[in-house]
C-alpha cells in the first residue's frame, strides 16, 4: 500500500510584511503519495562528499550527499545539509567550505565523517588524515577523488530538516586518477 501524507504548500508568491520578505503561506493542503515522490527523487544523481570548513584553529567535516551545480557564471554549487551540524559556526565565521568527493569504498573516511561531531567533542576529525589547504583554507582530503573550494555566497535556512549553502567555486582539482 503506498504511503501518503499531507503537505502544506504555498499558493502564490505574495509577500506578507510580517514574513521578512519570505513568501506568504497559504493554508492549501494537498494529499501526496510520499512513496511515489521518493521513488522519483531517488533518480536524482548524487555522490558522497565530505563537506569541510575551518576557522582559527578549529576544523570539522561531515558527509553530505546533495551537492548540485547551480550556475555557470560564476560557477556556483548548492549543498543541502542537515540542520544542527558542527560545521555551521565554522562556515558562518570563515564564509567558506570545501567539498571532497569520496570514493564509496573508503570505509575509513565514511565512518569518520558520518556523524554530527563537534571538533571539541571528538577531537579533530582530520587527525591521521593527510590534508591540504587551498584558496579558502578549508581542509581538502589528499585521498579524495576530487575537491571543490568554495566561498559562501548565500545561506538559506529552509523550513525543513535541511539548510542550503550556495558556494562560489574558487578552486577545483581532480586529486586521484580514479576521480
Amino acid at each position: 500500500m503506498p504511503m501518503s501524507g499531507t503537505v502544506r504548500t504555498d499558493r502564490g508568491w505574495g509577500v506578507d510584511s510580517s514574513s521578512r520578505g519570505r513568501p506568504r503561506e497559504s493554508a492549501l493542503t494537498v494529499n501526496v503519495d510520499t512513496q511515489r515522490i521518493a521513488s522519483v527523487l531517488e533518480r536524482v544523481p548524487w555522490a558522497t562528499w565530505v563537506m569541510s570548513s575551518a576557522h582559527d584553529d578549529h576544523r570539522s567535516g561531515m558527509i553530505v550527499r546533495w551537492v548540485q551545480r547551480c550556475a555557470d557564471e560564476p560557477m556556483l554549487v548548492s549543498v543541502s545539509v542537515k540542520k544542527c551540524h558542527s560545521l555551521e559556526p565554522l562556515i558562518r565565521d570563515s564564509r567558506a567550505f570545501a567539498l571532497n568527493l569520496i570514493d564509496e569504498t573508503d570505509r575509513y573516511v565514511l565512518k569518520k565523517f558520518d556523524g554530527f561531531y563537534a571538533p571539541d567533542e571528538s577531537g579533530d576529525l582530520f587527525d591521521a588524515l593527510e590534508t591540504e589547504r587551498w584558496t579558502t583554507g578549508s581542509p581538502i582530503l589528499a585521498r579524495a577523488r576530487a575537491g571543490l573550494d568554495c566561498r559562501v555566497v548565500r545561506h538559506l535556512d529552509l523550513e525543513a530538516d535541511c539548510e542550503l549553502y550556495i558556494g562560489q567555486v574558487v578552486e577545483a582539482r581532480v586529486i586521484s586518477p580514479g576521480g
